[in-house]
């Protein structure tokens, strides 16, 4: 069945986690702009998007014309418009909540003993719209993520001591060691509604490829939307699903 629009996750999606996009998922996402639209969705902020997606993506004008990007979870949502990424519109938190949302991080982490006294970078990074918690620091190597903590454990005592305190935020999971605050309700399945909403594209005519569509993942939460979604183990499957995508929408 072809869609209107496919929407991915972008770490270990497609790509390896904070690295850039492998020439053959770059391949892959060109021909599939060559089809039709194409979302992106991700807890990074579209600085990490710029690195690890645009810079090797090597795209048209015409293919970036009908890429649509999703930093901090769909809480901006940025298209490309006459050379440049502009914002359709930035949600960001009050300063406000930045502040208490740090501050509960910081404090809870090093309660817990989840606070690195030798990150790669730093722990917590405000972006606007979320406050990131990354427990190794912002560049830390893929390795040392899954080694830190292979079975959720430290990350969910953290999240749930950090959304005790602030009950009027959002705290989730988000990648292998990062925990990310936003305003309630915001995940990526506000993210897609609101994709929805702007483009007039049905959500039954899209299709959410991600590696984290378990419960308790997140990429779960578009789940609650009725989407059709596609699992996928790594960046591989992606491409290699991508890649059969486009084949058999060619066929047609």
């Amino acid at each position: 069945m072809t869609r209107a629009l496919l929407a991915f996750d972008l770490d270990d999606t497609l790509a390896p986690s904070k690295s850039p996009l492998p020439p053959r998922m770059a391949e892959a996402l060109r021909g599939l702009l060559d089809v039709h639209d194409v979302c992106v969705i991700s807890g990074g902020n579209f600085e990490q998007f710029d690195m690890q997606l645009l810079g090797g993506l090597d795209a048209t004008e015409e293919q970036l014309a009908r890429l649509h990007l999703m930093p901090t979870c769909g809480t901006r949502y940025m298209r490309y418009r006459d050379g440049s990424w502009d914002p359709v519109y930035i949600r960001d938190l009050s300063e406000e909540e930045r502040t208490r949302a740090t501050s509960a991080l910081t404090e809870e982490a090093r309660r817990l003993g989840l606070w690195e006294s030798e990150p790669w970078g730093e722990i917590i990074e405000d972006r606007g719209s979320q406050i990131t918690f990354s427990a190794l620091g912002q560049q830390a190597p893929l390795e040392a993520k899954k080694a830190w903590d292979p079975d959720g454990s430290k990350k969910e005592s953290l999240r749930a001591a950090v959304a005790e305190r602030l009950p009027d935020l959002e705290v989730r999971s988000g990648g292998s060691t990062s925990v990310d605050i936003t305003r309630k309700g915001v995940d990526k399945a506000y993210g897609i509604a609101e994709l929805a909403e702007h483009t007039g594209i049905e959500i039954g005519q899209m299709l959410f490829v991600g590696d984290r569509l378990d419960p308790g993942g997140n990429d779960y939460p578009v789940t609650r939307l009725g989407i059709d979604t596609h699992a996928v183990g790594g960046w591989e499957d992606t491409a290699a699903f991508v890649e059969q995508y486009v084949e058999q929408a060619g066929e047609q």
